[in-house]
């Protein structure tokens, strides 16, 4: 196992076009990390860099302890996970988890306790025999990361493994990389774009935007205390409601008559203001706190919860409720959100606007 450091790196492919904007975290020895973004963002440019097939063009990786800017791939001790199986269709399961260590000549005795000891923890024992055709693609995915924890790495980089797989076996594959980073403890980088599954996995989690480290933290702090409007719209599902206002004295107006108070120690906020208030964060009723109300236009039945679209002017705001709730369309309805979990964010630079 092993620390994994960036130090403000930065990745451009053409002069003065960066894709990467100088990124610094830590990772601890044993962490599970979750690199979670959009499609863009530069996540998966940042791992390749970990992993040696990208080049950096500014800042350090440092891992225990070597700086590997420059080291080849294969000698910086990390094992990668690709969305892709890549997994040989003429060899067994047992020869495509052993080629690696075959290839690095390693005696066949402990070729075989390696690879049997990695088929046990991952429930592929009596798979060892048969073709990747005979496998569904969960097993797949377990072999390609059996074939990863043979070497045992310093480091396992995972990139977007799931996304190949339908809803249910991504749930399956979910907690069985939660009980395989458990038992080996092995610093591990995931990166995806489910922020389910960053939540889910994540000891911690890198949200990133446009090649920027918009905010590093715990899945519940990073939820719970958003840094950016980016981070607040992004983690959280269905996403925060954001209600774009103007900014009169102590309070800022939404237009149509609403008007959400600030808290103390926003008296020198900006003109414009964004207010945010997640769906779940807002109760059916009025009481005392921030009070919205209005019109529904559509209903979402989930089972044990709902989900109620509504007009509040020119706003659309969505509530989660209670699963027995059935407002009808065109129903006037009041929601209070949740006391402290109301957020302000200043609309032009997106910022967390903080009392």
């Amino acid at each position: 196992m092993a620390e994994i450091a960036l130090r403000d790196v930065r990745k451009s492919y053409t002069k003065g076009t960066w894709v990467i904007h100088g990124v610094t975290a830590t990772i601890a020895d044993g962490e599970f990390i979750v690199i979670v973004g959009p499609s863009g963002c530069g996540k998966s440019t940042l791992l390749r860099m970990i992993a040696g097939l990208e080049t950096v063009t500014a800042g350090e990786i440092d891992i225990a302890g070597r700086v590997v800017n420059q080291v080849e791939p294969k000698d910086r001790n990390i094992a990668m996970v690709f969305q892709n199986y890549a997994l040989y269709p003429h060899m067994s399961v047992y020869e495509n988890m052993s080629y690696g260590l075959r290839i690095r000549r390693l005696p066949p005795a402990q070729i075989r306790e390696r690879v049997e000891r990695a088929a046990k923890i991952l429930e592929l024992t009596a798979l060892l025999d048969r073709k990747p055709r005979q496998l569904s693609g969960g097993q797949r995915q377990r072999v390609a990361m059996g074939r990863a924890i043979v070497r045992e790495p310093a480091a396992f980089l995972f990139d977007e493994p799931l996304s190949n797989l339908d809803a249910k076996l991504r749930v399956q594959m979910r907690l069985e990389i939660q009980k395989l980073h458990r038992e080996l403890r092995t610093t591990s980088i995931f990166v995806t774009h489910d922020q389910v599954e960053a939540m889910t996995l994540a000891d911690r989690m890198i949200v990133m935007n446009a090649g920027v480290a918009e905010q590093v933290g715990r899945p519940i702090d990073v939820y719970d205390d958003p840094n950016t409007l980016f981070v607040a719209g992004f983690i959280g599902s269905p996403a925060m409601n954001f209600l774009p206002g103007e900014r009169h004295g102590n309070a800022v107006d939404l237009g149509g008559g609403v008007s959400v108070p600030l808290p103390d120690g926003l008296s020198d906020a900006p003109p414009k203001i964004t207010v945010g208030v997640r769906p779940e964060h807002l109760v059916a009723g009025e009481a005392a706190g921030t009070t919205f109300r209005f019109r529904v236009e559509t209903l979402e039945a989930l089972g044990a919860d709902s989900l109620v679209h509504g007009a509040m002017g020119a706003h659309t705001v969505v509530a989660r409720v209670e699963g027995h709730m059935r407002p009808a369309v065109g129903e006037a309805l009041a929601f209070t959100a949740r006391p402290g979990k109301v957020y302000f964010f200043d609309t032009a630079s997106g910022q967390r606007l903080r009392g």
